[in-house]
């Protein structure tokens, strides 16, 4: 089976030992534009969602894994959600939590990783990714890996009082 670890960091799934991070991160207002989450998570609710995140992609259709530097720290989250594999597509999404480790190649390399388990393991042929087009480091990022802008979500996500386009891209395996 194709490994999650890359040349810098490695994925892995959620353990119990995550909550604090996922609490912190969940309830972070700067990223809830990106997750749509529109109110605060307890930690009861996150403890009851970490209590099933062992069930298989094809029973809950997401798979949100751990990024993860190579000593065993937490620096982010990457996600398949709307798994389908009758059409054999998946959404991607990507947060590095803190904004220093952004930049650095973190994010691709955990994309990079994902996308080719995606492809291998998981037998997808397409992979898309949601991105608001004021994101530069996003649409950069996703561009730089191969995924193609096509389409624009006009008005997509209301947030601060106006309304965002977001921006479709989509990987094929050829």
């Amino acid at each position: 089976m194709l490994s999650l670890k890359g040349e810098h960091i490695y994925l892995r799934g959620l353990e119990p030992e995550d909550l604090d991070f996922l609490y912190k991160l969940e309830n972070d207002p700067e990223i809830w534009e990106i997750s749509g989450t529109t109110s605060p998570y307890s930690k009861h609710v996150l403890k009851l969602y970490l209590d099933n995140v062992h069930k298989d992609i094809y029973e809950v259709k997401q798979l949100r894994l751990c990024i993860c530097n190579l000593k065993g720290t937490v620096l982010g989250l990457i996600d398949l959600f709307d798994f389908d594999p009758k059409n054999l597509r998946v959404g991607m999404g990507i947060i590095v939590s803190s904004k220093g480790d952004r930049n650095k190649g973190i994010g691709a390399e955990a994309i990079d990783i994902l996308s080719k388990y995606t492809f291998s393991v998981l037998g997808m042929r397409q992979i898309y990714a949601n991105v608001l087009e004021d994101n530069a480091p996003s649409i950069h990022l996703f561009s730089k890996l191969g995924f193609e802008k096509v389409g624009i979500k006009r008005d997509w996500i209301y947030s601060g009082g106006t309304f965002k386009n977001e921006i479709l891209f989509q990987k094929i395996y050829s």
